[in-house]
């Protein structure tokens, strides 16, 4: 499965960006082969709108299956559903923790988006 983690760094021990949208980076991880892959999201840092639609469409390029994340508004949510993606929101932590909770159940997908739109 892959798992893509909103991330303020490049590594598993970064801290979860709680902006899915404007999240700094991406962290791809493949649990079949326990390998990660940071793709940056500098695009959608500082666009003036759209970057949750944005960032939703990377991630279905990527070929993510669930996004874990602090928050997502709810044209990112849409669009991530459209794609089939679960989203795990409230995440706190590292990508490494992120991770776990999500594989050990403490984590779960969510059926809406948890703030407004425009959130930064």
């Amino acid at each position: 499965m892959k798992i893509i983690v909103s991330a303020s760094g490049q590594t598993l021990g970064a801290q979860i960006d709680p902006r899915f949208g404007r999240a700094a980076f991406f962290i791809a991880v493949d649990t079949d082969t326990n390998t990660f892959v940071a793709h940056d999201n500098v695009q959608n840092l500082n666009a003036a709108q759209g970057a949750g639609i944005q960032s939703a469409e990377t991630v279905s390029r990527i070929g993510g299956e669930v996004v874990i994340t602090g928050h997502c508004g709810p044209k990112a949510f849409k669009t991530l559903s459209a794609a089939g993606i679960k989203v795990v929101v409230g995440a706190q932590g590292t990508v490494a923790d992120a991770i776990a909770a999500f594989k050990s159940g403490a984590l779960v997908p969510t059926d809406a988006a948890n703030v407004e739109g425009h959130w930064v």
